[in-house]
């Protein structure tokens, strides 16, 4: 449908295209492999709807050992999941989180965590917990939501990794009602 003008300027570009998408299906694959082979914890992990293999990768690489945490829930705050506070007298101000930790698994998190809430996420207590932060409103109640549900991810994964049991999406309870 195009000029032979056209064509000759848009043809090596979308060589280029099909080619590098060649290459990254092909790295996609390699880090698949590797992380079956080398780290088998990150087969577990990848049963959460939204995470694949480089966040689980990631995860593992970063917790390094899921005993060092005796309790599930700071990893959130090993990851800089968690808000700032500014606590003098008789005030307590909640501030955005502290950004402490690995900055990529925090952005890794973050993003599972968009798919979670976003339109193809699959019913989960992941999704239940940050819909029902979202619902609340406010300012900035669906930023709010992701950061809890990366919170609330790096929790389930770190007790997926910990307990070697299989992830149950655990559906609501209210839609059965």
């Amino acid at each position: 449908m195009l000029d032979d003008a056209t064509r000759c300027l848009v043809e090596p570009l979308l060589t280029m295209i099909d080619t590098l998408n060649a290459k990254i299906t092909e790295l996609d694959d390699e880090l698949d492999a590797f992380g079956r082979e080398r780290y088998p914890a990150t087969e577990r992990l990848r049963q959460v709807p939204g995470v694949g293999p480089l966040t689980a990768l990631a995860f593992v690489l970063t917790i390094e050992d899921p005993t060092r945490f005796h309790d599930t829930r700071d990893v959130g705050a090993y990851l800089g999941l968690v808000p700032r506070r500014d606590q003098s007298g008789n005030t307590d101000k909640q501030l955005p989180i502290t950004k402490a930790g690995n900055v990529q698994l925090r952005c890794l998190l973050v993003n599972c965590a968009h798919y979670i809430l976003g339109p193809f996420g699959p019913p989960s207590h992941l999704r239940e917990a940050g819909q029902r932060i979202a619902a609340r409103g406010g300012k900035s109640a669906k930023k709010r939501a992701v950061i809890a549900t990366a919170r609330k991810l790096a929790v389930t994964l770190l007790a997926l990794w910990k307990s070697g049991a299989d992830y149950e999406a655990q559906p609501s309870l209210t839609r059965a009602a």
